[in-house]
């Protein structure tokens, strides 16, 4: 029997481990300098230069209503590419620690609990569990819909900035 798997690359936030598809991750950086954005939310406060391209970074621990906490040795930017208003865009986002790449069954997962969660459930794509653990899926269309402010993004089709 053959199961449908998804492989994913989980983080943690807040002690809480995440899994965003493999497909969507470009490349995981250490640190970079930010530059703040006087005016922007606090869910995409700054930008970083990625390969001569500005791009957004963005907090997911702040669309979780988890506490920012100061950066560590282990923190990276998980930079990803996701359809923004039908462009593909590049975005940074922050992560308190990077695992390793895994293979998410459709068996092990399933929908949120509509209540119980002190996330926003519409926030979750699926929970996966793993070893006794739960892993959580974001649903990024959902939180960038919320959250995002979409004309803050760089698309890939933009012109790389020095």
């Amino acid at each position: 029997m053959t199961q449908h798997a998804i492989e994913a690359l989980t983080f943690d936030l807040q002690g809480e481990t995440f899994a965003l598809e493999a497909s969507l991750v470009r490349e995981v950086l250490d640190l970079l300098p930010e530059t703040e954005v006087p005016g922007a939310p606090p869910f995409v406060s700054a930008v970083i230069n990625f390969r001569g391209r500005i791009i957004p970074l963005v907090d997911l621990r702040l669309a979780f209503e988890m506490a920012c906490g100061d950066p560590t040795i282990d923190t990276r930017i998980v930079v990803i590419e996701h359809p923004l208003d039908g462009e593909p865009t590049l975005i940074g986002l922050r992560a308190d620690k990077v695992h390793e790449v895994t293979s998410i069954t459709q068996e092990s997962t399933e929908d949120a609990p509509r209540i119980g969660l002190r996330w926003r459930t519409d926030f979750i794509r699926r929970l996966a569990r793993r070893d006794g653990d739960l892993i959580v899926i974001p649903d990024l269309d959902q939180i960038f819909a919320a959250r995002g402010q979409t004309a803050s993004v760089t698309s890939l089709h933009s012109t790389p900035t020095r």
